[in-house]
């Protein structure tokens, strides 16, 4: 397959740098040589110093051959006309990033592939989402449904409480037909779990499950649940402005933003939260705000560093559920030993959603687990698939790979050894990222 990447920012480069792995043929465009100069020594990968909207410069890296065009610059405008651009000079596909809401609603998605852009991606909206998920149950560091909350994805932190800790999972404690335990964290270790394997204190584990199971895996975990009323957010970018303008009504919101111009704004945009011209860095200032009445902190500025050092500071302060916005990747280990809480990664966020334009199997969702190097893909099953030939015991499946569950006719159900998946089934599959590719020809 033939990509071309137009923009080296935060997201062309890192995507680059996921697809390079997979022997696809890949070539990223941007107009400052700097950032090129390192890429194509360390990555298998083509560097172009081009311009995306220069009709020559599309010519130049073959974008008629190209089976995926993504243009990914911080420019909408110029992602738009490039992918209108690359589409009339050949590519079969593009997608573009956008910073307008209004672009991604159903009615208007006939008009811009009309125009030559197939796909639309907004990476602070699918961050914004994602702390919307996090803070939306207390106890959970990550929480993800699939097909309208059929089957729900579960991010936990277990501590030494928690019942499930020590227990082998052919030991016959866990209750298999209310959740299953599908990838565990533990320090910098992605573990797809087999029989003789425990879960042990401060382990990250993923359970998948269903809306009315969440109380059981709840109490297995040892977590205790309470409200999200208070929310002190700190920094007013746009991830933090979608997020809050998404938060429910009865949750209030205290933002802090350093810049003063820009504080005048954010009162004008987000007229039901309190804005604050401050520095959030600043210890006593917290406390004056009231950081110790707080039910949750939320870390959105462009610093890694301190948003990491912000939720540090609120949870030695009092406050149980913290978010932070990690984009500096070599940060996460950082931040998960820390015991930070949830982490948001924008660009693994968006790298992830863009994937699946590259799988050949019917794929409806891919997510990156950003605490661990897996990922949790929905598969749908296509009729005389391999995945719907035996049962899941007999299939041989890759190694590291982790069969959750499933979806039919609209109810999700936990998978055992047992079950037999069936055509149009929408099958949720844990893996290390290199089996991906491996699982497509289940699917297929």
């Amino acid at each position: 397959m033939k990509i071309i990447i137009a923009g080296a920012g935060e997201v062309g480069t890192h995507l680059a740098k996921l697809l390079a792995r997979e022997n696809f043929d890949i070539t990223l465009i941007d107009e400052s040589e700097e950032k090129l100069r390192n890429l194509e020594s360390s990555y298998d990968l083509i560097t172009q110093v081009g311009v995306p909207t220069s009709i020559n410069d599309l010519k130049e890296v073959g974008v008629n051959k190209a089976d995926l065009f993504i243009a990914v610059t911080p420019f909408e405008s110029v992602n738009m006309t490039a992918c209108m651009l690359a589409t009339n000079l050949g590519a079969k596909r593009t997608l573009a990033r956008i910073d307008n809401y209004e672009y991604l609603l159903p009615r208007n998605k006939e008009f811009f592939e009309k125009l030559g852009v197939h796909h639309l991606i907004y990476p602070e909206m699918l961050a914004a989402r994602e702390i919307n998920e996090s803070i939306k149950t207390s106890w959970l560091r990550q929480n993800t449904s699939y097909c309208n909350d059929a089957l729900i994805l579960l991010g936990i932190k277990v501590r030494s409480n928690a019942v499930i800790v020590n227990q082998k999972f052919n030991g016959g404690f866990f209750e298999h037909s209310k959740y299953r335990i599908v990838a565990i964290k533990r320090n910098n270790i992605t573990i797809i779990p087999m029989g003789t394997d425990q879960v042990k204190p401060n382990d990250i584990v993923y359970f998948i499950t269903t809306r009315e199971n969440m109380d059981v895996v709840r109490e297995h975990a040892g977590k205790e649940d309470y409200p999200i009323r208070n929310i002190m957010v700190m920094g007013g970018s746009r991830i933090a402005q979608k997020a809050i303008q998404y938060m429910p009504n009865h949750v209030n919101v205290k933002v802090l933003e350093r810049d003063r111009e820009k504080s005048y704004s954010l009162a004008e945009k987000l007229d039901h939260s309190m804005i604050i011209n401050c520095d959030g860095r600043n210890i006593e200032l917290l406390k004056e705000e009231g950081i110790e009445e707080m039910d949750a902190f939320v870390a959105v500025t462009s610093n890694s560093e301190a948003n990491i050092l912000a939720c540090l500071a609120a949870k030695r302060l009092g406050v149980r559920k913290t978010v932070a916005e990690v984009e500096n990747n070599d940060y996460i280990m950082l931040a998960e030993s820390m015991d930070i809480g949830t982490v948001i990664n924008k660009k693994m966020i968006a790298a992830s959603y863009i994937y699946q334009l590259t799988l050949d199997a019917d794929v409806l969702n891919v997510r990156t687990l950003t605490a661990a190097d897996a990922e949790v893909v929905e598969f749908v099953a296509k009729a005389g698939s391999k995945i719907t030939r035996s049962k899941i015991k007999d299939l041989r499946l890759p190694d590291q790979v982790n069969i959750g569950g499933y979806v039919r006719n609209g109810e999700g159900f936990i998978v055992n050894g047992n079950t037999v998946i069936m055509p149009e089934d929408h099958v949720i599959v844990f893996c290390v990222s290199s089996a991906i590719r491996k699982m497509e020809n289940f699917f297929n």
